[in-house]
């Protein structure tokens, strides 16, 4: 669950990190303070793809993160300095109300509890998995099955010490506003909701459930997804990636094939234009045999080169 998570739609893991959903989901407990974080060099992935009059960078996000990741600098700074437009998965929101009114209906089910949607011999499971968690065992009953996913992460990775507010989109959107470069979004908040929204419910179900088995290996699944991303290994990064992804083939499908086919076509159409532009999105749609690169030169020809440093 962590995985499709974090590297399948931005808009989860911004979203839980302010108040707009403050009165949707519970309030875990607050984690330990952490210790000083050590400055740590970091040297994610970086492609460009080019044509006469037109440039185009590609770079994957994490995005959540510890503090104290030192990204965005060397080729990535300078490539975003050339650029002369940020594009991002979504526009990162700011009016709190009108997110919580694009969230709530999406996210709350009044009409039955999500205990009685869960079948009857994975209920022990799940209870366990709250009370292990510090909630009770009724927390999420008014949520959706997805939201509660996500809830269920979202306490997960602010006791990991991970929060949006140190993620990649909030740095780079606030460089490109400090710099009055247009913010763009590849998708809007309320399609990205959808995604998950309008799965089935039992796909939702199963949704959730994988992530509460990956609740005791949480910690060290996304250590090792940011370690493969600072070192800069989208190999590696795809393999762990696609390690359980056959079982959810309509997740995988709507979270990740089609959006980086929609992606793929959008920066040949974008490669009309000329400029120079930098795009940022989850490192999971960058990575593998159907990455946004891959669907790029199969079905136009364009190749993305990797940028060395």
């Amino acid at each position: 669950m962590i995985k499709r998570l974090l590297n399948a739609t931005a808009a989860c893991a911004l979203l839980l990190a302010g108040p707009a959903l403050a009165q949707t989901a519970p309030t875990p407990a607050p984690a330990p303070a952490p210790a000083p974080a050590k400055t740590v060099d970091a040297d994610p992935a970086l492609w460009v793809v080019k044509d006469k009059d037109t440039t185009i960078y590609l770079f994957g996000t994490i995005h959540v993160l510890k503090p104290g990741l030192s990204w965005f600098d060397e080729a990535v700074k300078t490539a975003f300095d050339k650029s002369d437009q940020l594009v991002l998965e979504i526009t990162l929101p700011t009016d709190q109300a009108e997110t919580q009114a694009i969230v709530k209906p999406l996210a709350i089910d009044t009409s039955t509890t999500l205990t009685a949607k869960i079948p009857e011999k994975d209920r022990p499971t799940y209870a366990a998995a709250l009370t292990k968690m510090g909630l009770p065992p009724a927390a999420l009953d008014p949520l959706q099955p997805w939201f509660a996913s996500v809830t269920l992460s979202q306490i997960q990775l602010q006791r990991a010490g991970y929060s949006a507010d140190n993620g990649v989109e909030k740095s780079l959107d606030a460089a490109a506003k400090a710099e009055h470069k247009p913010v763009i979004g590849l998708e809007t908040l309320t399609q990205q909701l959808h995604y998950f929204a309008d799965l089935p419910q039992d796909e939702q179900i199963k949704f959730l459930l994988s992530g509460i088995k990956e609740l005791d290996t949480f910690d060290g699944t996304i250590n090792e997804m940011v370690d493969d991303w600072a070192k800069g290994q989208p190999d590696k990064l795809a393999e762990l990636l696609n390690r359980d992804f056959d079982a959810s083939p309509l997740i995988v499908k709507t979270l990740l094939t089609d959006r980086n086919a929609r992606w793929a076509d959008w920066i040949d159409q974008r490669l009309k234009q000329p400029g120079t532009i930098f795009i940022a999105v989850g490192a999971g749609h960058l990575a593998g045999p159907n990455s946004v690169q891959a669907q790029l030169e199969a079905k136009y020809h364009v190749k993305a080169q990797r940028i060395a440093y």
